[in-house]
């Protein structure tokens, strides 16, 4: 593993193995680059540049949106900054542009630390931790998270990373999604209800091509396999070339954003899989939120292979 210092994304830390690298940058604890033989899968960013449209963030204590930014916990309501003001919402979380530290460092494998300070609208300390590591098998990222406040605290959980198969349009990506629903979303992209998807333009349980289809989706009612594991599949239709994105069972909710409302040579060009621990704005309804207790680790993992 190597480690260099930039401008606006901070710390790079490059690990490699089995022709896997992946490159994590201090700013965010973000995945920046992950490229397999030589190819880039993800549509990452510069080193000088400022992560466009949320590349490779972890967002977390809450994915997506919050509506308004204000919610009620244990009969306590807050008030978030606004972060995405044009809709008036709370957006992605708290972590995404702050500073992580290098805890534990190897050539394949490289962990990543924020000590996340309570402070006004989210008045609880949180310790996350997120292992990256290549192999042979792909990219693994486990996330720890420990609350260290003396309350109850309201957590979920994402990521954002935008890939593309080189040379294929976003329009004739193959797209696999293994779910049953998606939830209905309103001009500020917040929730008001949930529908089946099957024979719907959302039906993607079987592969298709995406084609001209505007896709900024939560997808909910996700199937698992026999070991727990949930995939979403982007494919080449001239060839056998896949990446797969998996999460494990504390993922619930998929979200595939097919980068339209991105400016510039970012619109269209990639498309972000996105597995989420909860629906957004679950701070205000509770679906699916999880509640750490005082002293709580908890833990998932994700990945992607190709």
């Amino acid at each position: 593993m190597s480690a260099e210092a930039a401008a606006k994304s901070g710390i790079q830390w490059s690990i490699e193995a089995d022709g896997h690298r992946a490159v994590l940058a201090e700013i965010g604890g973000t995945l920046r680059a992950y490229a397999v033989d030589g190819v880039e899968l993800l549509d990452g960013f510069g080193t000088d540049e400022i992560s466009p449209g949320s590349a490779g963030q972890i967002l977390a204590p809450w994915p997506n949106r919050i509506r308004d930014g204000r919610y009620v916990f244990e009969g306590v309501e807050y008030q978030l900054g606004l972060t995405e003001p044009a809709r008036h919402n709370a957006i992605h979380g708290l972590v995404n542009w702050s500073r992580w530290r290098a805890v534990e460092q190897a050539a394949d494998a490289v962990t990543l630390e924020f000590d996340l300070p309570a402070q006004v609208g989210y008045p609880w300390s949180l310790r996350l931790r997120t292992r990256w590591s290549v192999s042979a098998d792909g990219l693994r990222c486990v996330q720890e998270v420990v609350n260290t406040s003396e309350a109850n605290a309201p957590w979920g959980y994402s990521v954002h990373p935008y890939l593309r198969l080189p040379g294929v349009t976003v329009e004739d990506t193959v797209l696999q999604v293994p779910a049953k629903s998606r939830i209905m979303a309103d001009n500020r992209l917040l929730p008001i209800g949930a529908v089946k998807v099957a024979g719907t333009e959302y039906d993607y349980a079987e592969p298709r091509r995406i084609g001209t289809a505007v896709l900024d989706v939560t997808f909910g009612d996700i199937d698992f396999d026999a070991d727990g594991i949930t995939a979403v599949t982007l494919a080449d239709p001239g060839s056998d070339r896949r990446i797969v994105v998996w999460a494990d069972e504390k993922f619930r909710y998929w979200q595939v954003y097919s980068g339209d409302t991105l400016h510039g040579e970012r619109f269209r060009r990639s498309v972000a899989v996105e597995p989420m621990t909860c629906p957004p704005d679950a701070f205000r309804t509770g679906r699916d939120l999880v509640v750490l207790t005082p002293g709580e680790t908890w833990t998932t993992s994700w990945g992607i292979r190709a």
